[in-house]
């Protein structure tokens, strides 16, 4: 698992590790049941504190993309319960992507139609 962080962004560590994750779940680079390391060993590889790390394990288990078991450490959740987690992110970006376009003028038959024609693709 290769993670990098931005230590001069705005972002704090812990958000663009949950993100990070995600993106790993979500690419498939990090699949249901994979075991994550443990707090201590990914806080030391990245420089980071382990309190950092701990607060966004915390937060990905808390939206559900990854489950703690006592003693054994940190696992990617099931399939659904990613799949239902990567699905709310992905119609959140949408609906902040919507926002933006009704800001600039565009239309939302605009919209509708490169969604039509996105979903008609799909098959290919």
């Amino acid at each position: 698992m290769v993670i990098t962080l931005d230590m001069h962004s705005r972002v704090p560590i812990y958000e663009q590790l949950c993100q990070r994750v995600t993106e790993l779940v979500a690419a498939g680079a990090l699949e249901p049941g994979d075991q994550l390391p443990s707090v201590r060993l990914l806080a030391r590889d990245l420089g980071v504190n382990p309190n950092t790390v701990n607060k966004a394990y915390q937060e990905l288990e808390r939206k559900g993309v990854i489950c703690s078991v006592a003693g054994k450490g940190s696992f990617v959740s099931t399939a659904q319960e990613v799949s239902i987690v990567l699905q709310k992110k992905l119609l959140e970006e949408y609906g902040g992507i919507c926002q933006a376009c009704k800001k600039v003028g565009i239309q939302s038959s605009a919209l509708a139609a490169i969604l039509e024609q996105t979903f008609a693709q799909e098959g290919e």
